[in-house]
């Protein structure tokens, strides 16, 4: 991709830069942790967790991921047609009209309504992509998807009178693990799982596969992975909450051992669209919420909360001009957000901000954590990425202390 003299792809006004290194470093030091013979299933869904959905699959699966996780048919069937061939594993729901498509892409299912077996078995009789593969969801306490045990062993039942329906996997999902330094109620889910697994194989249907392990346990309790763990926003680089990484850092200080690494790889940048001088006691945006208390500087960015710049960070957030802080001054728009830069001198329209990563400038480098914009906007790290719009173009970044790569994704 072409870039302008100041950086950045042109004629674009805000993108966002994804290191791909950094994606494939998290994946290969998740799949470092698991127990010799443990899958690593990444979860891909929601673009990608704001990514990109092709970009992150391609890059977490040259890192060693074996598994790839959607929540949607519709993600499934954009990595198909990316010519993507790992296992796809659909853990969101699959509407019945779907379910034909779904076998059709060799989608591994999550099921937990007994009205789809026969349907399935339908549509596998004489297919030649071989038995269809399901995974029961046993209900363990966070109360989403998944059946009771008796209900559970019901459908199992079920699932077995069809030979070409094949039960490869059993999982359920922790509903506190991350949220907490006391893991007694976890520890109350993986008893269930495990009662659960035993049920199965006292029928004679056993799974291939139990996976009950998210980024929090897989960071926390490598060794109870199982056969595998699904993960999601650690292989992005981030800690699933500052508990799970507390807690992981007196694990590795107790046992002896670093600290795994995981770094963040988007970066959020947007041009100064236009700088306008104000007196004292103007007022700036809508609603009139601030006003300026001496002669000021503003820059105007394309960025608002259609793009996903939350509006809860009007007045509150800055982002980094010159590697430097410019306050966010006003309420965010929808598609625009003014930040103030009297204090930082020369800024015109083209230069760059960055409103979520790092930048260098003339006094060193400064950062823009997610974790510091979900405080800002009360949410969680988990939100600020995922919900940057999938409209905005993606460029491929490798950050090589050498050079900076670029290539257009979507």
């Amino acid at each position: 991709m072409m870039l302008e003299e100041r950086g950045g792809p042109r004629g674009e006004m805000t993108w966002l830069e994804v290191d791909e290194g950094a994606l494939e470093r998290n994946a290969t030091a998740l799949k470092q942790r698991l127990p010799e013979g443990s899958l690593l299933a990444v979860a891909v869904k929601s673009n990608g967790y704001g990514h990109g959905l092709t970009l992150g699959a391609s890059a977490f699966l040259r890192g060693g991921a074996d598994w790839l996780c959607v929540h949607s048919i519709q993600e499934a069937r954009a990595l198909r047609l990316a010519k993507v061939e790992a296992p796809i594993y659909l853990f969101g729901p699959c509407a019945d009209e779907s379910l034909a498509e779904a076998v059709s892409l060799r989608v591994r299912l999550v099921l937990y309504r007994h009205e789809q077996v026969a349907r399935l078995a339908e549509l596998s009789e004489g297919g030649e992509r071989g038995a269809v593969k399901l995974h029961l969801k046993v209900e363990t306490g966070n109360n989403r998807q998944g059946l009771p045990l008796p209900e559970l062993v019901q459908l199992a039942e079920e699932v077995t009178r069809h030979p070409q329906l094949e039960l490869e996997g059993l999982s359920s999902h922790f509903a506190n693990v991350e949220d907490t330094t006391d893991h007694s109620y976890a520890e109350r889910q993986l008893a269930r799982f495990h009662d659960a697994h035993r049920a199965l194989c006292a029928i004679g249907a056993p799974p291939k596969i139990r996976h009950i392990a998210n980024s929090a346990a897989t960071l926390l309790w490598p060794e109870r992975a199982m056969e595998m763990a699904r993960v999601g926003v650690s292989a992005y680089g981030l800690w699933p909450s500052k508990e799970t990484h507390g807690v992981a850092r007196q694990l590795a200080l107790s046992e002896g051992r670093p600290l795994v690494s995981l770094t963040p790889a988007l970066t959020w940048k947007a041009r100064v669209a236009q700088v306008k001088s104000l007196e004292a006691g103007e007022s700036v945006g809508y609603g009139c919420s601030y006003v300026t208390t001496r002669r000021s500087r503003i820059a105007v960015l394309p960025v608002g909360y259609y793009e996903g710049y939350d509006r809860a960070l009007s007045n509150i957030a800055y982002v980094l001009i010159q590697g430097r802080r410019a306050p966010v001054r006003g309420r965010v728009c929808m598609n625009m957000c003014m930040v103030d830069v009297t204090d930082i001198a020369g800024v015109e329209v083209g230069d760059i901000a960055v409103l979520l990563g790092s930048q260098e400038g003339a006094y060193g480098r400064e950062e823009l954590s997610a974790e510091q914009l979900a405080s800002w906007a009360n949410t969680i790290n988990y939100e600020v990425i995922s919900r940057v719009n999938p409209t905005l173009t993606r460029v491929s970044v490798r950050r090589d202390p050498r050079a900076h790569y670029y290539t257009k994704s979507h």
